[in-house]
This record gives C-alpha cells, structure tokens and sequence, in this order.
C-alpha cells in the first residue's frame, strides 16, 4: 500500500472544551475565556494540538449555546470578541491551533434573522426557515406532518400570529434554517469567513448531516404506536442535497484555507452514507463523528437509557471502522467522550476506588492506539466520572434530560392515575448515560467547588473533587494525567499507531481487544483486557510471531521487558509494544 498523505490534521490531538464548565475566572459562576487563558499551558504540556470550543457565540442558552442569536459575537457570560482575540494570540503562540463549533442547521428564535421572519409572510427572510400550514384531521388541527423532536414532542411549533408552524428538530427554541434557500447558504458562507478573517484554524459542524431535508417532508412511518409523534431522520438525515450543501461550502469557503473539518452526523450507522462525507475526492470534509460505538449500550428507545454490550460488539464496531476504506482515504475521527455523552470510565471501564484509575488508563491506550484524529474531552485526561446516583433528578441541568423524565413521568400518572410515580428505575438509567454527567465543572483542586468558580457554580462540582483533582494528579507521576501525557507522546512516536493498518486478534474473544498496527517497516501490537479478571493471552496469531516487540505503554507500574507467545494480563490492564523504526 502506498504511503498516505500525512496533513497537519491527522496526527493531531485535539482538546474538547466545555466552555461554561472549563474554568470561571470572574467569579459569576460560569466559565469563560479567559479562565481557558489563564490554562493554555496546563493544554500545551499535555500535548494538545488543537483546541475545539464549543458554543460561545450569543445564546439565550436555552440548550447550552447550540441555540445561537447572534453568531459574529460572544456571549457576555463568556466575555467578548477581545477575550476571544487574545486566546486565539495564546494559543497560537504556543504553537497550537484553535476550532470553532459551528451550529448551522438552526439558529435561536432569539436570532435576527429568525425574528424578521417570523413578523410577517411577506418578509424576505420568511423563506429563511421552514413554514408550512398545518392540517386538518377530523376537524382538529395539527402540525404539518408527525415528526417527533429530538428533544420530546412535536417538531413543529404553531405562530399565533400566521397560524403558520415553524420546523424545529431540536427545542422550540431552535428553528431549523430552510438550507434550500440558496441566500441562507451564502449567508452561512459568511459566518465561516469571520471567523477564518479573525484566525480560526478550522470548525466541528453541528448535525451538519440533516440540513437537508426530504421533498414534501412526509409523515414518518408509525414505529411507537403509543405516541402521535415518530422518530423521522430517515427524512431528514442525509437528505436528497446534503453533499450538493457541503461541496459548495468546501467549494466556496473550505478549499481555500488550511482547515481541520468534521462534522458531527448522528442517526446514521450506514458505513457508505457516512463515507460520502470524508472521501477526498468528494471534497466535503476531513472526517465525521459518527456515533455506532457510542450507541452500544443505548436501546432505540432513548439514548439515557441503559443496555447490556459485550465486548465482541464493541471490536467489530472498531474494526470495521479502523479498515474502511483506508486505500480510498478514509478518515476516521477518535473519540470515546464528548458533551452529549456519560464519563468513559463510568461507561466503559469501572469507576470502583479499585479499578478508576487503571481502567481510564487502559482507556486511554485503547484511544491513543487507533488509526485517526483523536479526540479527548476536558477531564477525560484526568479520568472524572460520572455523579453520584444519589443525586436528584433536580440536579440534572440538561433539556435533554429534563424532557425526557417529564415525559415518561407524564406518560406513568396517566397510566396510573396518580402523582406519586415511581421514577427509580429512570434515574438509575441517567446515573449511567445522562448528557449531564460530562457537564459537572472541572476539578483543578481541593478548593471550594473544586477550584472551578469562587462564586456558586452554574451546576454541582462533582462531590468526589478533594481527592480527585488536577492539582493532585499532575504532581503524581502515577496519576491518570501523567498517564495520558505519556500516551501522548508515544503515539506522536508512533506512526504505526496513527496510519498503520488494522489486524484484528482474538476477535471471539469477550476479554480481550487485541490488535496489531502495523506501518512501511514498523509495527505495534496492543492487548487491551476490558474486565476486572486475570486472563492468559496466547499469541501466536500475531503475523510474523512476536519476536522483536518491545515495550513501550502500559498502565501497571512494573512493565517492562520482552515479549513472549503467552502473556497474562491484569485486570483492565493494558500494553502496548513496538517493532521496528519507528520515529516521526
């Protein structure tokens, strides 16, 4: 196989920060920029690349910024434009890159453009959204069509004033842009170009996958036959001029700039809908977040609830996309956390006082080892954990998860009869999935609120803050931090781990994720034990046997040495071992 092109983009390691939960530096409670100033270097010694932020443009923050009114400005809560110049001046100094979150299917309703219009039909923006009359079944009016929200309901809502429905996928408060309309792309085309002008180096697109919608937009088919509203992204996801939308933004704004792209594209598991997006002779994006892995323990239900997953589920997700496509030029994004998902080591490791700190170890190899541009997630490199289950449903800040309990609750006193439901087996689950869980503020010390805020902070510090902290951890050279920063460094070492194939080990195996990498005359071999149990490896499927391995990673202490035909791995322990040259 021939050498791939080797962009800036793919080796990097990129660092997603929450804005209102990185870091508080005036007190109000709510982080901002200048607090992620004041911790450029804590990001530089770490060994990030590039920084992704999301929203800080001007929000009602109805869902936490993705709800934007103003996108050429920063929200107050946040600071300003200058703030906004003097990070990008850090960063870049430290010879890191920085990315916006651009959030495009919809504005707020708060949003100018929305707002002209909504004030009447004959206004030039009134073709800006998606308006439709609604219809009349049996004497009664409801919306245009039974598209479920993805955040409970209708996904339409009715303007009193035209007797018109507006389209919302999202929250009532986020009407979705009419991208048919070719004056609204021409008008996202500007937004990216005042932020490249101001010396943004590139941009995660929000659910860029559903700006385009089915013709006539049909009524979905009728899965839950005990609500009125159905789950509809057959018809909105991946729409009939989706790819026509994005060559012409890389046409008309990408392609002139050195950028890192990708675009979030969730409902869509189809490993060819989601190529489409990356190949580069398409000329669309540099990769996408697709979201297979990340739905393995969610039933269709709802993603805050809980299934069962086994391990070999969870290898032929990776491996099949650790191998699509690579000769065409795939690229694959990786990541196991972000703000719409539960804490890795809750989900995927064990967050016991026994396990945390070696299974978000073992974790971390089990990211820094596969083929793409990874991602980490703020406090992923410092193995917080999801909250309490102890904690009330109140404490939950995320709209996701306050409509889905009212919901359910809803439904449990109609069927009942009574106020007094048992919501237990709910909360169980949202101890487990719930959005919230990587929204809690970060944990820099052992101070009042964990060092995030000398105000009252905008939600609950998780309560287990004392004694797991940044502080703490980077003066530990065992700590999960310590851990991380090493990892780093041996995959920017490693070409094998970032552009090597993918050779699957084990594959029955429901302990074990072992895999080789192997790239020109170098290669890697990695045993990754995802339980808490002693288990024998036996090695002889390893292509060429193991002669030659050394080590280089693992998450125990007393490592080191060779490798012979059979191993015995610890629990949640993982190792990595190299062959060949292998330097940058």
């Amino acid at each position: 196989m021939s050498a791939p092109q080797h962009p800036w983009w793919k080796s990097a390691t990129v660092y997603q920060i929450y804005p209102a939960s990185f870091l508080d530096a005036n007190g109000d409670g709510t982080g901002d920029l200048a607090g992620i100033t004041a911790k450029l270097d804590y990001l530089k010694d770490l060994g990030v690349d590039v920084i992704w932020l999301s929203p800080i443009y001007r929000s009602p923050l109805a869902d936490m910024g993705y709800d934007i009114s103003d996108y050429e400005d920063i929200d107050p809560r946040y600071g300003t434009l200058e703030d906004w110049d003097c990070l990008l001046e850090g960063v870049h100094t430290r010879g890191m890159k920085l990315m916006m979150d651009l959030v495009v299917n919809h504005t707020s309703d708060e949003h100018s453009w929305f707002t002209a219009s909504k004030a009447s039909e004959n206004d030039p923006k009134r073709d800006w959204y998606i308006w439709r009359p609604g219809k009349v079944v049996d004497g009664r009016e409801l919306p245009p069509n039974n598209w479920k929200s993805v955040f409970q309901g209708s996904a339409w809502e009715r303007d009193p004033v035209s007797g018109e429905y507006y389209l919302h996928l999202y929250l009532s408060k986020q009407p979705d842009l009419n991208w048919d309309n070719p004056v609204v792309r021409s008008s996202v085309w500007d937004v990216m170009r005042f932020w490249i002008r101001r010396g943004c180096d590139g941009f995660r697109m929000d659910v860029i996958n559903i700006i385009s919608k089915t013709e006539g937009l049909p009524d979905a088919p009728v899965v839950d036959p005990t609500q009125y509203y159905q789950h509809a992204s057959m018809y909105f996801a991946n729409g009939p001029r989706v790819h026509q939308y994005i060559k012409e933004m890389h046409n008309e704004v990408l392609s002139h700039h050195d950028l890192i792209t990708v675009g979030e594209t969730p409902f869509t598991h189809d490993s060819s809908e989601l190529a489409a997006y990356v190949l580069p002779q398409n000329r669309e994006l540099n990769m996408v977040f697709h979201f297979e892995l990340m739905d393995i323990d969610s039933p269709p239900e709802s993603p805050l609830l809980n299934k069962p997953w086994t391990l070999t589920e969870l290898k032929a997700i990776v491996g099949r996309w650790q191998r699509f496509m690579r000769d065409e030029g795939f690229w694959n994004a990786i990541f196991i956390e972000n703000h719409d998902h539960s804490r890795s080591v809750s989900r995927f490791g064990s967050d016991s006082v026994r396990w945390r700190a070696i299974s978000a170890k073992m974790l971390a190899i089990f990211e820094i080892t596969q083929s793409g541009t990874l991602y980490v997630y703020q406090g992923q490199e410092l193995g917080l954990k999801n909250f309490p289950r102890t904690w009330g449903i109140e404490e939950y800040q995320d709209v996701a998860s306050q409509n889905y309990w009212n919901l359910i609750k809803g439904q449990r006193q109609k069927a009942q009869g009574k106020e007094d439901v048992d919501m237990s087996d709910l909360l169980d689950s949202f101890a487990q999935k719930a959005r919230d869980h990587a929204r809690t503020p970060m944990q820099w010390n052992a101070c009042a609120h964990g060092g995030f805020t000398a105000g009252t902070p905008w939600m609950r510090v998780n309560d287990d803050y004392p004694e797991w902290n940044a502080d703490l951890q980077i003066g530990d050279e065992n700590s999960v931090h310590a851990f991380w920063k090493r990892a780093l460094k041996v995959r920017k070492a490693h070409d094998a781990l970032i552009y090597g194939d993918f050779m699957m080990l084990l594959e029955a195996h429901e302990q074990v994720f072992a895999y080789t990498r192997n790239y020109e005359s170098a290669a890697a071999l990695v045993l990754l034990n995802f339980k808490d149990g002693e288990v024998d490896v036996d090695l002889e499927e390893v292509s060429g046997g193991v002669a030659g391995y050394a080590f280089v990673l693992g998450n125990y202490e007393n490592d080191g040495g060779g490798l012979e035909g059979k191993v015995t791995l610890r629990g949640y322990e993982g190792r990595v071992y190299a062959r060949g040259a292998l330097l940058n």
